[in-house]
């Protein structure tokens, strides 16, 4: 069963919409649950956090006591994808609002994109399209997914790159467009507006 997490920021309707094309119509009532309970989060097999909006919203699932559940879930073994600020909130923290702590699962803060970077103004959110590179080979989310492919991104904040990072993308500098250490995954931009690329990180996923 895969549980994705509602926290009231995710862009559930899409994300849910995408795993249930992949997994067909016959199993999709029984095996994709949207939920605020940390029990069906504990038993599920794989957990999806989506994101979308300020990293305050995540504070509801300490408050909702998910973030531990997570925890347990993840130390079980089951699989765990975090979207966009899901992908944030396994880091530390974000500067977007330094009271609300992340998991913690990757260290390092999350930071806004440089108002300037290489003497020019920078447009802040990342909105569009943008390349993933230096896609590592021993990627079991990224599989099949070819360096320079394009995905679809709109964010403010970003993730530091870390030796857990998977694939990175360039604007305003470096940073972190996924992330995968053992069962623990996650992505900063949004598979499920990012088309062919997006369906093949969430069939890999799936398919865990």
């Amino acid at each position: 069963m895969i549980a994705v997490i509602d926290y009231k920021a995710g862009n559930l309707t899409s994300v849910v919409k995408a795993l249930r094309y992949l997994l067909g119509e016959e199993r999709t009532a029984r095996e994709v649950v949207v939920t605020q309970s940390p029990e069906v989060v504990r038993g599920a097999d794989k957990v999806v956090l989506p994101g979308v909006g300020h990293f305050q919203s995540t504070q509801l699932l300490e408050d909702l006591g998910l973030t531990e559940a997570v925890r347990e879930s993840i130390a079980k073994g089951a699989w765990f994808l975090g979207i966009c600020v899901g992908l944030q909130w396994l880091f530390e923290g974000s500067t977007e609002a330094p009271g609300t702590k992340g998991l913690g699962a990757f260290a390092g803060m999350c930071e806004h994109f440089p108002a300037v970077y290489e003497g020019a103004d920078l447009k802040s959110p990342h909105v569009g399209w943008n390349s993933l590179e230096g896609i590592r080979e021993d990627s079991r989310l990224l599989r099949g997914v070819k360096d320079g492919g394009f995905v679809y991104y709109t964010h403010s904040w970003r993730a530091p790159v870390v030796a857990a990072t998977a694939a990175i993308t360039h604007y305003g500098g470096t940073f972190t467009a996924a992330v995968e250490r053992d069962n623990v995954m996650g992505v900063q931009f949004h598979p499920e507006k990012s088309a062919a690329v997006g369906l093949q990180v969430f069939k890999n996923f799936v398919e865990l």
